[in-house]
């Protein structure tokens, strides 16, 4: 095999693969720190006896948050759904198919109002976004490294 056409196709999966890093570590940061901190501002606590103004604030300043996180993750999904270039048996590039299951599942919990449920959906939402780059930044070593090998060993 010529290394000249395989050098320019190995620099172009390290690239790629430290762009989908970089989205991989930048992903990570946004939004709260912990399952904790995002739990604790979004569950309703029953314990508090606070007056009406005080609680319609509290509910839309929750409500704001919510939509921010949402809008964010979402998002965020259209960002890593740039990755995936492939086209599926039907010949659909993969990144149109996870756009629009994502545009549906967040229609489908467009009117959602239990705090609770929405913020499962947020961190479940999350999970699956970090999953998949994972994932992905894996299958991208496992290229570049299989790329390396049949690279050297064509030098001897």
């Amino acid at each position: 095999m010529n290394t000249t056409k395989l050098r320019p196709s190995l620099n172009h999966l390290i690239a790629r693969n430290d762009v989908v890093f970089r989205l991989s570590r930048r992903l990570l940061h946004e939004g709260p720190d912990t399952v904790k901190e995002l739990l604790d501002r979004h569950i309703v606590k029953k314990d508090k006896s606070i007056d009406s103004e005080e609680d319609e604030l509290l509910t839309r300043r929750r409500l704001s948050s919510t939509r921010r996180e949402a809008l964010s993750l979402y998002r965020d999904i259209l960002r890593a759904t740039r990755f995936f270039m492939w086209p599926d048996s039907r010949g659909v590039l993969w990144r149109d198919v996870l756009r629009e299951n994502a545009r549906r599942e967040f229609e489908l919990a467009r009117f959602e109002t239990d705090p609770e449920i929405v913020t499962r959906l947020l961190i479940g939402g999350r999970e699956a976004v970090q999953s998949a780059i994972d994932k992905l930044v894996e299958k991208q070593k496992q290229l570049v490294e299989k790329e390396r090998g049949e690279g050297g060993g064509d030098r001897r």
